[in-house]
């Protein structure tokens, strides 16, 4: 099929400055299980491919799928249409940006094939976590699922640039409720937190089945525990809720087209402004935040961008100083700044947009246990399970499934419905702390939201624990 879109691509490609096409082939699978009972199955397909073309200053696109001569064709000419209609009329002059001609190739590793493994037996998986989850009378929800993606991309440019990606992605998920008259606590492995790419080999690289057991247990606990207590006191956050932390505190606000003004209709502005970059204090000096889309078998790791710049690993705050934004090829010519190979798209009829890929709060020198031996009153928190942050990505307030009270240096009782909330721009000087390579874990989402019209993007996060001080805690009662 690639083949046989290169070969039409060339045969249509228009007269302009610069012309791609953007083919996509995805396929899906969701098996899932409620309850001991089998959901009703689900797969798709999905195949299509966009066409860009920078032509006169303009800049157009036009998605088909129709993948024939004569549809890439009729979408080629819409393209050329729409970027000589705006010439001129455009908030950046487009024949200044420099395209890349890029020729590559990236492939997920995979050791176990999901195509490989009948689906009896993914089936039976499932329903062994699942009754291992029911370790009490007080479950009274069990739900696990098994979501694989696998697709194949292809971006060539009229002046011979080709890259071929194909993806293989595992996202699993497994959510739990107890429950005792009017309490109820759930806890999860972070809606699809521990999703990445690979085979069936990352349930095992997870413990899926000891994974359901232990949540059980942890929600059943819960609903005897205290709620968490409300004052300013230390904060030790588990790689799990530091994904939420880094993707909203700092990932959305450093966005280049978020800072250029461009979501602001719709997923808001940021806090961030270009004067910041390369002396702004985004943090303590403990903070060091990469862009790292090389980083083997995580969730949002590829060679090239949706734009065909070669995807490399960067500092986006290095010591506490911000000192680069994420920024496409097209947004740094705007902005006339540095920025990352990080312009993607969720799909063949989305024009790619700046987007988080792997975002990654690099490992210290501090073992989990040195983290705890320094607090005298806090608390561990784990789980993301509520979210607010204002549209400049400044002030937040988060809660969490988990948590567990820390006095003079010891882990002490588990707490019920703990909360935090702070402000972006203070919160990461607060850092106090960062764990080591033991405590640090590859996690991400399948669910960015971003763009008009949407797009839900796959991004990669990982983090040791980290521990911040003088943070506003408080319990589920206030």
């Amino acid at each position: 099929m690639q083949d046989l879109v290169a070969k039409r691509f060339l045969e249509i490609a228009p007269e302009a400055d610069f012309v791609s096409l953007r083919f996509l082939d995805e396929k899906s699978e969701i098996i899932g299980v409620r309850d001991d009972v089998l959901l009703p199955l689900q797969s798709g397909c999905n195949t299509g491919a966009m066409i860009t073309v920078m032509d006169r200053g303009g800049l157009g696109y036009a998605a088909t799928s129709d993948i024939s001569k004569g549809g890439l064709r009729r979408a080629a000419q819409r393209a050329v249409d729409w970027a000589r209609s705006v010439s001129g009329r455009m908030v950046h002059d487009f024949s200044e940006v420099e395209m890349p001609s890029p020729r590559g190739r990236y492939e997920s590793p995979v050791a176990e094939s999901w195509d490989g493994v009948p689906l009896t037996d993914k089936i039976a998986l499932l329903l062994r976590a699942s009754e291992s989850a029911k370790c009490s009378d007080s479950i009274v929800n069990r739900e696990l699922f098994l979501w694989y993606t696998s697709f194949d991309s292809l971006y060539l440019t009229a002046d011979g640039g080709e890259v071929e990606q194909r993806f293989h992605l595992m996202a699993p998920d497994i959510r739990v409720t107890a429950n005792r008259g009017n309490e109820s606590q759930t806890r999860s492995l972070g809606s699809r937190g521990h999703c990445r790419q690979g085979g069936l080999e990352v349930l095992s690289r997870i413990e899926f089945e000891k994974q359901a057991t232990q949540l059980a247990i942890e929600a059943d606990e819960l609903l005897d525990a205290e709620n968490c207590p409300s004052d300013r006191m230390d904060l030790l956050l588990a790689p799990d809720q530091m994904m939420l932390q880094i993707h909203e505190s700092i990932g959305h606000p450093l966005e280049l087209d978020r800072i250029l003004g461009d979501e602001r209709n719709y997923a808001g502005t940021s806090f961030v402004t270009l004067d910041m970059l390369g002396s702004y204090q985004y943090g303590s000096e403990l903070l060091n935040v990469t862009f790292d889309p090389s980083r083997v078998g995580q969730f949002a790791s590829y060679a090239f961008d949706d734009d065909g710049l070669s995807a490399q690993k960067a500092h986006l705050i290095e010591n506490g100083r911000l000192v680069r934004a994420l920024g496409g090829g097209i947004s740094q010519a705007r902005a006339g700044v540095d920025g990352v190979a990080n312009s993607r798209s969720c799909s063949w009829n989305r024009p790619p947009i700046d987007r988080m890929a792997n975002l990654n709060v690099e490992p210290g020198d501090s073992s989990f246990e040195d983290l705890v031996s320094r607090i005298e009153r806090g608390v561990l928190m784990r789980t993301n399970r509520s979210w607010s942050i204002d549209d400049s990505r400044n002030k937040f307030q988060f809660g969490c499934e988990w948590g567990r009270i820390v006095e003079n240096g010891k882990l002490g009782a588990l707490v019920k419905n703990p909360n935090y909330r702070g402000i972006s721009a203070s919160f990461w000087r607060s850092l106090k702390g960062v764990g080591d390579e033991s405590s640090f874990e590859m996690l991400g989402t399948p669910f960015c939201g971003k763009g008009e019209p949407n797009q839900a993007m796959r991004v990669g996060h990982a983090s040791p624990v980290c521990l911040f001080g003088d943070v506003d805690v408080f319990g589920g009662e206030q």
